[in-house]
């Protein structure tokens, strides 16, 4: 076991890289969030990232990375796994109604454990495919779980008239941007850069076209 002094102390290092200000419970709160996952994770394989350490970069401080970008009192993370970055979020900024979906039954069962354990007010997930979920969202965050046509194509429906969409990607994906639906826009590419983490980041920001 990786003790927790030092996953917090790694984790603080990044968030100040970040440059980010974080409410004062956050950071015991997302170490108690990463210790639910690593527990839940030895039985149900919600994630293939198994280091307490790496878990710290690749989920903790990776989705952090996408707070300033965030925007208004709704949103729903698509495709949210175990919580990224919905649950994250949550903690970091809280005060917005977020709604985190999943089609795996493992998964969201452990984000409604989340939920309850970690007292998330106004977060609240549900077992769903992205097509069935109804509802408007000023901000949508959906985690490389699939190409920028079927996220769009999937969820777009979702995205209130003047609401973001927050595409996670790893290398800057110029060969999906053909395929953006119409009625939908990019309005930024941001390159990310995730402290401790080596690989390539991109922010994909998408709003509707207004004609």
């Amino acid at each position: 076991m990786v003790a927790r002094d030092a996953l917090q102390a790694r984790l603080e290092q990044g968030i100040a890289e970040l440059g980010l200000v974080l409410p004062g419970d956050a950071v015991p709160r997302l170490l108690d969030y990463q210790a639910l996952l690593e527990r839940w994770n030895a039985a149900y394989n919600l994630t293939a990232i198994r280091d307490p350490a790496e878990m710290i970069t690749r989920h903790l401080l990776d989705s952090l990375a996408i707070l300033p970008y965030v925007q208004g009192a709704t949103l729903a993370d698509l495709g949210t796994g175990p919580g990224l970055p919905g649950v994250v979020l949550a903690i970091a900024a809280p005060g917005r109604e977020i709604l985190l979906v999943d089609s795996n039954g493992k998964k969201v069962r452990f984000l409604r454990e989340a939920i309850r354990a970690l007292k998330l007010d106004g977060v609240r997930a549900v077992q769903s495919r992205v097509e069935d979920v109804e509802g408007q969202y000023d901000c949508i965050t959906a985690r490389a779980f699939a190409s920028l046509a079927d996220m769009l194509g999937w969820g777009g429906h979702l995205l209130a008239p003047d609401g973001i969409w927050l595409a996670m990607k790893g290398k800057r994906p110029d060969d999906e941007l053909p395929g953006i639906p119409a009625g939908f826009a990019l309005r930024g590419t941001h390159e990310l850069s995730v402290p401790g983490l080596p690989a390539e980041r991109h922010l994909l920001v998408i709003g509707r076209a207004h004609l």
